[in-house]
């Protein structure tokens, strides 16, 4: 019902948060997952987002075709990546990410691809009529939340079963995952195919939203913007996706409406206080907070703390004795 009770730009930023949480979401089954650092998502964004605009425009596919097959896009773009990524970690991995951050926007302004993604023009994309009862903003948001439900879910049913065991163990230890059998190879690239592909679904969503895609607006500070909403929300927890989203979307409205001198100066001062303040993110605040009020009133399923990487889980407490005792 939320659409229902915003109006006129309000409906669109609450569709970006919802654009910009499938993205991290993407993110963040790469660095909290499996341990691997990128700072070149906003790269397999824009794949998702040119995907969709050149199958509708120039080949004529619906929208609910264009949308998956620009994400399949970004999940190949994704495994290339990951096969050179093996060899690489740390800063080293972080390094070959940026670079292809910076690469992308250049090769779509590229004269050879003009044809295709517009050159430095962009390109246009026409919105599908929506139903006859809805408006289009208010359809674009639905189409969004429709596209956040299912990736969530699927994230989540993924990371519960062997795949997110498998890539919990290799981010935890590679060596004991190596010794208890599991293809680390395998998972890796499996774990980048896996987070462009919901990385550029975001973007492909994001096309229909905005209705048009340029080579500016997928520059290097996506990736940044994507990695500081995955620290904000909180790394390792799913739901902090949506949080770290909200965080930026909303922060440079409400930094420009303080100054619109120093914009970039009052956000920065409001990452800093964040990460000073709530180093778990958004969500490790709230799951301490539920385990305080838990503990206190004899909760037995608190939810889980998020475990960001290369620290182990937290052991579950057990609850004092009645007594008083031990």
């Amino acid at each position: 019902m939320l659409p229902w009770c915003l109006a006129g730009f309000q409906i669109f930023q609450a569709t970006q948060i919802l654009i910009y949480a499938i993205a991290i979401l993407g993110l963040n089954l790469l660095i909290g997952y499996s341990g691997q650092i990128s700072l070149g998502h906003g790269a397999f964004y824009a794949i998702g987002a040119y995907g969709t605009a050149i199958l509708m425009m120039q080949g004529a596919w619906p929208w609910w075709a264009a949308i998956p097959a620009a994400a399949a896009m970004a999940f190949v773009a994704g495994m290339v990546l990951g096969l050179p990524a093996l060899r690489l970690e740390g800063h080293y991995l972080a390094l070959a990410t940026f670079a292809l951050a910076i690469a992308v926007p250049q090769l779509l302004k590229h004269e050879t691809l003009e044809s295709w993604t517009g050159g430095v023009a962009g390109l246009y994309v026409t919105r599908p009529e929506p139903p006859a009862w809805i408006d289009p903003d208010r359809w674009i948001y639905y189409l969004a939340l429709l596209a956040a439900v299912l990736a969530f879910l699927a994230t989540r049913n993924l990371l519960a079963g062997r795949i997110g065991r498998a890539l919990t163990a290799i981010r935890d230890n590679p060596l004991a995952a190596e010794a208890m059998g599991i293809n680390i190879h395998l998972y890796k690239c499996a774990a980048f195919g896996i987070s462009a592909l919901l990385t550029g679904l975001a973007g492909g969503v994001s096309a229909l939203a905005i209705e048009f895609v340029a080579p500016e607006s997928f520059s290097v500070y996506l990736s940044v913007f994507l990695l500081v909403g995955l620290v904000v929300g909180g790394v390792g927890a799913i739901p902090g996706g949506v949080l770290g989203a909200a965080f930026i979307v909303l922060a440079p409205n409400l930094a420009t409406q303080i100054s619109t001198a120093a914009t970039g100066v009052i956000f920065g001062i409001f990452v800093v206080v964040f990460m000073y303040a709530l180093p778990e993110g958004c969500w490790g605040l709230i799951t301490r907070g539920w385990h305080r009020l838990a503990g206190r009133h004899g909760a037995s399923h608190p939810i889980p703390l998020p475990v960001p990487p290369g620290k182990p889980a937290p052991l579950p407490r057990s609850a004092p004795p009645r007594d008083g005792r031990g």
